[in-house]
């Protein structure tokens, strides 16, 4: 089986690939986040394209059936995380970042009915995917780096991501975390 024969959907959501989506630059030119996560925006908006093309990450738009509004986008990519094995050496593993991840707050204002859209979204379509990607390229984890708003790393807690002990994140910060990153807090959950 061919990885993009998989279709994951549900009645109410389908995702979709950006590249595979014709008018995807209509779609996203309304899509917005709150003031402390406008790099959210941007990215899609302006570098998820370029990264496409460079094989740097995958986006993917997850499409209301009934309105044809993007709820929210994630991209993902496979890379590294470093732990500490039985609390001495530190080990590589291989792994996907969920590089970006957000909801569309012009979607939700459309639809207040709609509760935990993130979760959600996260639980039917983010954890199932990177499971089926991990079968086929070897990766036991899933990690994000998230902003350091404590109301969003408790957010990412209760969907099954860790901070790892403070020691063991500073070592990450010093030698695996992207630049782009800078601040951001490491989390990860085994898949």
């Amino acid at each position: 089986m061919l990885v993009n024969e998989v279709k994951f959907e549900t009645e109410a959501y389908s995702v979709e690939h950006i590249l595979d989506v014709p008018n995807y630059k209509k779609l996203i030119e309304t899509f917005s986040v709150g003031n402390d996560a406008e790099g959210l925006k941007d990215y899609l908006q302006y570098a998820a394209i370029g990264d496409e093309k460079a094989n740097l990450a995958r986006t993917y738009l997850v499409i209301d059936k009934s309105t044809k509004e993007v709820a929210c986008y994630f991209s993902l990519r496979t890379g590294l995380i470093t732990v500490q094995v039985d609390g001495e050496d530190f080990d590589s593993l291989p792994a996907i970042e969920l590089s970006n991840f957000a909801t569309n707050d012009t979607y939700r204002k459309n639809h207040k009915e709609l509760q935990k859209l993130g979760v959600h979204i996260f639980d039917i379509f983010i954890l199932p995917i990177s499971r089926f990607m991990a079968k086929y390229i070897g990766a036991n984890s899933l990690y994000i780096y998230a902003l350091p708003n404590d109301r969003l790393i408790q957010h990412y807690s209760t969907m099954g991501f860790s901070l790892l002990p403070e020691e063991q994140e500073k070592f990450v910060q010093s030698h695996v975390k992207p630049k782009y990153d800078a601040g951001c807090r490491f989390m990860y959950q085994t898949l």
